[in-house]
């Protein structure tokens, strides 16, 4: 049921790209779906067939199969491997589905069989790939990237200093964290900020910290750490920091999974300063690395040559000696305009004991009848309210917690976030924590 879910969730989610990027290629929404092309050719095509407004298409029709697919028998199957092993006849090559299809019924331990043999080179060629003879290459799409406009994108990450030694009593990994800012647009390293403490409060001060220096850049992008992202909530739900940058005006750019090229600017500025600093001095506390990194920064922005194209083998900032001002933070701000960028989203939560599902701050009640199934929560930005369905059946609308409907003094609002950021810091504390002991447990029966 779980599934069917999420199925409806990604149709959803798909449909609301079409309407507002009809731009994208198929490429680019199976990117940032996770899901297949030709998945994405299907309901591409439904959708745009469908009656405007007709929201039964998301939910699909069976399409399975009615008759159990054919099974090649394991002799033949062999057989087929061998004469791909050992070619017959003094053929003096490998031979392919078409060769295997020729020699198959000539086969003498094939010969006395009287069921069929396969006929089709698709056939043969199934048997090749699932037994390990052919391997498929994914084809390697190389587009040059579109360098943006100075400070118009900042790329953020985390880079660990894995010289300093492990804390008996503490941290055993990821001891002293550096956190590097990079202007996607001039390839700076704009700030790179040394702590042995970093968690979702202490990210949203360093970048409230950017901000105030820099001003507000047009994106920031950054990957799925759930620092930025958000941690036992999930991660579908917009998190502090992601809330935060939304209603400053900031587009959050988070790269889909296992895409470290779409943050390709600041993951090569911790390979360079991996190479050129950590490996050189290998700093073994946190004063030492707050020491180097900061001599780095200095050496990479102007000395070091840089080979990227803006660049053009010069210090970043000797090729880019005055970058343009960025718009200040505001004085009064609206705490709820990141409802916007999520209207129409769909989320899905398992109904607790106590018949309610958890999402972002708040609690909200279900059913005691829904205690174990899964619902789907679709955001009315407009009526600003969670409409609550179970498969194709409308439950109720609950108005969304946590919104203010008034401006707030920004810095009344920075304290806001920070607040919520420590609360989602204390619930993935406290879910790492469930998690361990349960491993405890487990450990201990077996």
């Amino acid at each position: 049921m779980m599934q069917q879910e999420h199925w409806l969730a990604d149709r959803a989610l798909l449909q609301r790209f079409l309407r507002e990027h009809p731009e994208w290629s198929r490429q680019e929404l199976a990117q940032r779906l996770g899901r297949s092309l030709g998945w994405v050719k299907k309901w591409k095509k439904r959708l745009r067939e469908a009656p405007a407004g007709d929201t039964s298409v998301l939910f699909g029709k069976p399409f399975g199969r009615k008759t159990p697919y054919p099974q090649t028998d394991s002799e033949v199957e062999q057989r087929i491997l061998a004469i791909r092993d050992a070619p017959p006849e003094h053929l003096h090559r490998v031979p392919g589905p078409r060769a295997i299809l020729y020699y198959l019924p000539r086969d003498p331990q094939l010969q006395q069989r009287t069921e069929p043999l396969p006929r089709s080179t698709r056939t043969i060629w199934k048997i090749l790939r699932k037994n390990d003879r052919i391997v498929q290459k994914k084809p390697r799409t190389c587009r040059p990237i579109e360098r943006p406009q100075p400070l118009e994108e900042v790329q953020i990450d985390f880079k660990s200093v894995s010289s300093v030694p492990a804390d008996p009593t503490g941290k055993q990994q990821h001891v002293v964290e550096v956190f590097n800012f990079v202007d996607a647009g001039t390839s700076i390293l704009l700030k790179a900020q040394v702590s042995a403490d970093f968690h979702a409060q202490t990210v949203l001060d360093a970048v409230l910290n950017f901000l105030q220096t820099y001003g507000c850049p047009h994106q920031m992008t950054f990957d799925r750490d759930p620092r930025f992202t958000g941690g036992t909530t999930g991660g579908d739900f917009p998190s502090p920091l992601i809330r935060f940058l939304l209603c400053l005006g900031i587009q959050p750019h988070v790269c889909p999974p296992h895409r470290p090229d779409k943050n390709a600017f600041v993951e090569r500025l911790n390979r360079t300063y991996d190479q050129e600093c950590l490996q050189v001095f290998h700093p073994e506390t946190l004063e030492r690395v707050c020491e180097v990194t900061e001599t780095f920064q200095m050496h990479y922005n102007t000395e070091r040559p840089h080979q990227g194209l803006a660049c053009g083998n010069q210090p970043p900032r000797v090729a880019f000696p005055h970058l343009p001002g960025l718009p200040a933070l505001p004085s009064l701000i609206d705490p709820d305009a990141w409802l916007a960028s999520i209207h129409g989203h769909h989320f899905i939560r398992k109904v607790r004991q106590n018949g309610t599902v958890r999402i972002a701050e708040g609690s909200y009640y279900v059913d005691l009848d829904r205690i174990g199934q899964y619902v789907d929560l679709c955001v009315d930005a407009h009526q600003q309210v969670f409409v609550i369905r179970h498969r194709q059946k409308l439950l109720k609308q609950v108005p969304i917690k946590g919104l203010h409907k008034r401006l707030l003094p920004f810095e009344q609002f920075a304290v806001l976030m920070c607040q919520q950021a420590l609360s989602e810091q204390r619930r993935l504390q406290q879910a790492r924590q469930a998690f361990q002991g349960t491993v405890r447990k487990l450990g201990a029966a077996s």
